[in-house]
């Protein structure tokens, strides 16, 4: 094996379907030396997840391998050289393999862990299979292997269930598992897609320090070419089930040769982008507009010359608490979540203002009350629609009603989001249906129209939301957004979900949109590359509070506030000049306001305030922080 833990030879993959057979992976070659990391990259339907299920032994019953091999040396144990695709999928051989020398972490933790089992019982369920202990001993391995995965109270974790813990704890419990057994061979099958920056951050450090301390080698499977710069040793690019491209980490990003992986490259959003410079998807998308939706003209800032200072939308002072019941043999009494504190800002005419921050900081709750979905406890909301300035949260009946049709959301799983028993034509019309705007007629003027501006044929109103992809769907979210033609649209994570080209299609089309349409934009993200691309200001967000403000050229440029450098620190650049600095994480603590350092602690004795450092820079501090801004 020349020093090789797995090597594949030539597999061959195909789907049994009853129009016939489907080949899904077709002469895919390549190897994971010993205590190395492998990155396997491409786009959904690639072929990865198909491959790590082969490596794994669980394919489908619908998928066979026709040829080739699956090399496993696990020396490290005791074994011997085994042929994996030659293995009876069921039979004791791949059982002795699968756990306890190659282990697999999936993408969703959630769908991966058991409900009804503490987190204690499934991973020791591991040891139970493959070792022979006594109880104290597996709980002794159990709480020691919780320990080195990061959880801070190892014993509390192991009665736990899997909805009390967070979704990087979940990821945590998961990477516990999966090597509680101390496997040769780790298979992470896109283990960070679903989780923020930040957490993502500590679980690339948490994986690569126990892959020092195990001397285990790694296949990486995701689409993320910033993560891959920061952990992979060797890249593998995958296209329709073929290698596309493979070589050191260097020789990939340094030395593309392939025109796909170049694409590739060429769709991550990066820091510094110039202001005309666009990112180019693999297969742009041909945006049409005309008709209803003739354009209004660029209403960004930079065009909009004296309108640019009036707002159109006023956010002043906006707080929201929630209550949670808390339940008990002798009844309970209830918590209380401050999900908004206190949060103001201007939305100007034209302009893409950028929400950011990681998951519960109030971001999805704070475009609820923007648009009236969830009532506020304090504060005001104006709009200014040309013909003087309207309480939003004192509308009501029609008034309310004829609001609403200005300002529409894009959410973020348009699988979700989309009815699966509605056509295309009827997703997209309902909202026309509900108004009461348009004959049946020119409701489906509307919905033709609607295509061509998202880039899709009018031949598919006809079919429903399964049948398309991943980026297609999110189109039609959009389409369906703009039917009312609002003046705002909350875009809450709208390309979080999406392949790096794909994400590129639909960054470049709400781009096209904004300009040509003169929309104007709430960009919901946790990942401030994505912003940086698209916002003209970003607005930064933590445990319910604004933090930091300012232009997006200035916030990359001088960030202030120790969380929003936590955020950029934590964000994987595709570059092999900009590794992720884990000490500035904070270890964890970038999120807790009571651990960051004066002027910016936030607790019980400490309430600090705005401060004004620059120009629309704001920053939220006890002092005046301009010496240390400067």
């Amino acid at each position: 094996m020349n020093g090789n833990l797995l090597e594949i030879r030539d597999l061959h993959i195909s789907f049994q379907l009853e129009s016939g057979l489907l080949d899904v992976v077709r002469g895919v070659s390549f190897r994971v030396p010993h205590g190395k990391t492998v990155a396997l990259v491409g786009e959904s339907g690639s072929g990865k997840s198909v491959l790590a299920q082969s490596i794994m032994g669980i394919l489908p019953k619908s998928a066979r391998i026709t040829r080739g091999d699956i090399l496993f040396d696990d020396n490290s144990k005791g074994g011997r050289l085994v042929n994996i695709a030659e293995m009876p999928r069921d039979g004791r051989a791949i059982r002795q393999i699968r756990g306890s020398s190659i282990s697999i972490i999936f993408q969703e933790p959630m769908t991966s862990l058991s409900p009804v089992h503490t987190v204690g019982d499934q991973v020791g369920e591991m040891l139970q299979l493959h070792r022979k202990l006594t109880p104290a001993q597996a709980e002794t391995e159990v709480a020691d292997m919780l320990r080195l995965a990061g959880f801070p109270d190892p014993q509390r974790a192991m009665q736990a269930y899997p909805f009390e813990l967070s979704g990087g704890l979940r990821q945590r419990a998961m990477i516990a598992m999966a090597l509680i057994c101390r496997p040769s061979l780790l298979i992470a099958d896109e283990p960070t897609t679903a989780l923020d920056v930040t957490i993502q951050a500590q679980i690339l450090k948490l994986m690569t320090d126990l892959q020092r301390e195990f001397g285990m080698a790694m296949l990486m499977i995701t689409h993320d070419l910033g993560v891959v710069a920061n952990i992979a040793d060797e890249v593998v690019v995958l296209y329709h089930g073929e290698v596309m491209e493979s070589g050191g980490i260097r020789d990939i990003f340094e030395r593309p040769k392939h025109p796909y992986l170049m694409a590739l490259l060429r769709a991550v959003p990066r820091f510094g982008m110039g202001p005309d410079e666009r990112l180019v998807p693999i297969r742009e998308i041909k945006s049409e507009i005309g008709g209803v939706f003739a354009p209004r003209g660029d209403q960004r800032p930079s065009a909009l010359g004296q309108w640019a200072t009036q707002p159109l939308l006023d956010v002043h002072n906006i707080s929201k608490t929630f209550y949670i019941r808390q339940g008990g043999w002798f009844g309970g009494g209830r918590s209380a979540l401050r999900a908004v504190d206190d949060v103001s800002f201007k939305l100007r005419r034209g302009e893409c203002l950028g929400l950011v921050g990681e998951s519960g900081c109030g971001k999805t709750t704070l475009s609820k009350i923007v648009m009236r979905a969830l009532a506020p406890d304090d504060g005001t909301i104006t709009f200014h629609d040309g013909e003087g300035p309207v309480d939003v949260l004192k509308l009501s009946g029609q008034a309310l009603t004829e609001f609403r049709r200005r300002i529409q959301f894009v959410f973020q799983d348009p699988f979700s989001s989309l009815n699966p028993r509605m056509t295309v034509f009827d997703i997209v019309t309902e909202p026309l249906v509900i108004h009461e705007i348009g004959t049946p007629a020119e409701q489906a003027e509307i919905a033709r129209e609607l295509m061509r501006l998202v880039g899709l044929g009018t031949q598919h109103l006809n079919r429903y939301p399964h049948s398309f992809s991943g980026g297609q769907r999110q189109r039609i979210g959009i389409a369906r957004a703009l039917a009312l033609r609002p003046d705002i649209l909350i875009c809450d994570e709208p390309v979080s979900a999406l392949d790096v080209s794909i994400q590129a299609q639909v960054l470049n089309l709400l781009k096209d949109l904004q300009a040509k349409l003169g929309l104007t934009y709430i960009f919901i993200s946790h990942n401030l590359a994505v912003v940086d691309y698209i916002a003209d200001r970003i607005m930064v967000m933590c445990a319910g509070r604004m933090v930091e403000m300012a232009p997006a050229e200035r916030l990359f440029r001088y960030p202030t506030h120790p969380y929003t450098k936590a955020l950029l620190a934590a964000v994987p650049d595709p570059s092999l000049e900009h590794r992720l600095d884990f000490d500035k994480l904070m270890e964890g603590k970038a999120s807790i306001p009571a651990a960051w350092p004066k002027p910016f602690t936030i607790d019980e004795t400490h309430r600090p305030g705005l401060v004004e450092i620059a120009s629309g820079h704001w920053v939220r501090a006890g002092i005046d922080v301009r010496e240390i801004a400067a």
